[in-house]
């Protein structure tokens, strides 16, 4: 048998459960900032505390998708070192809370975030914003395009689930930016569930029938972009995505990061491909996940695990005792 084959995988199923701790740590942190009016402290909440359980994982990990550059973010920055460094290399990709504003009102969708695959796998997205649009598993390739008309879309997606477009659900971030977008969904015939923000969860959400939601459009984070393709991967969604420049400046931006062709058309596996490991914490409730409750000595969290190489989707229903080390909230 050759070496190859002995070799240990970089990702296993075992390193795939622990994510979960670690997306859980961050979330339960948050979630006591819940309705506060404290974006910044829930948000600081989360980065200390994942920061933290990163550490304890077998891994040599490198962030490409984090807070922000050095000296930008004190940790969980682009380029930092995580883990125990007893592991593979890997790269992370991770958003501590997405949903800081929600967190602070109480709202839905916040969640924490982590993603993880071998060295090379994730797209080193500068921090842009990104056209995106995204479909949910087991639908025939090529179904959408970024370029295609909303009404165009949606025709095909219809006919690809047997339904009328009357049906079909269209999860738009509420932003000025998206009327457009949003009168061409509406004279189409389609639903529209607006969201303040996640647009994540926006995108994964399109692979679960129970969310109510077929199809994401809309602009929303470069970054945000990669961990959505990163979990819809695992369960062979389809994505596309392109970066939107609202200036020079951020144009030279996206030179330094090494990217030519600044008007390129990122699929899916553009934006992650190999072994990934994704992982999701609830926050605040949502469409896919149930958000943190705390009880006396304790509290439940509600997670998804998903696994490219398997194809596997597992919800985790946690009880945290804190009889011997309660969680308290970090001083904004």
């Amino acid at each position: 048998m050759s070496a190859a084959a002995n070799a240990h995988p970089v990702i296993d199923r075992n390193l795939a459960m622990e994510a979960v701790r670690v997306t859980e740590a961050a979330a339960l942190a948050a979630s006591r900032w819940m309705g506060k009016g404290d974006e910044i402290s829930a948000d600081r909440a989360a980065i200390a505390d994942m920061h933290e359980a990163l550490g304890s994982l077998d891994i040599h990990g490198t962030i490409v998708i984090g807070e922000g550059a050095e000296g930008e973010a004190q940790t969980l920055f682009v380029g930092e070192k995580v883990g125990s460094g007893k592991g593979g290399n890997v790269e992370v990709a991770l958003c501590p809370l997405e949903g800081a504003t929600m967190t602070a009102r109480g709202a839905h969708e916040a969640m924490s975030v982590v993603a993880m695959v071998e060295e090379g796998g994730f797209f080193k997205a500068p921090p842009l914003y990104m056209d995106k649009i995204a479909v949910g598993s087991h639908m025939p390739d090529g179904l959408i395009d970024l370029d295609a008309e909303p009404g165009d879309n949606l025709s095909a997606l219809a006919d690809a689930k047997g339904v009328e477009v009357n049906d079909l659900v269209v999860c738009v971030l509420d932003r000025p930016r998206h009327r457009d977008i949003i009168s061409k969904v509406r004279d189409a015939g389609a639903r529209i569930k607006l969201i303040d923000g996640g647009d994540v969860s926006g995108a994964i959400a399109t692979c679960r029938d129970e969310s109510g939601v077929d199809i994401y459009m809309g602009i929303g984070g470069a970054r945000e972009g990669v961990l959505a393709a990163a979990a819809l991967g695992c369960v062979k969604g389809q994505m596309q995505g392109r970066l939107v420049f609202r200036n020079d400046g951020e144009r030279r931006l996206a030179q330094n990061f090494g990217i030519e062709d600044l008007d390129k058309k990122y699929n899916l596996l553009d934006m992650a491909h190999g072994d990934v490991t994704f992982a999701a914490t609830g926050v605040t409730d949502g469409s896919l996940l149930a958000g943190a409750r705390f009880h006396s000595g304790g509290a439940y969290s509600h997670s998804l695990v998903m696994r490219s190489k398997t194809g596997t989707i597992r919800y985790i229903e946690a009880h945290h005792d804190f009889l011997i080390a309660p969680l308290q909230p970090v001083a904004g």
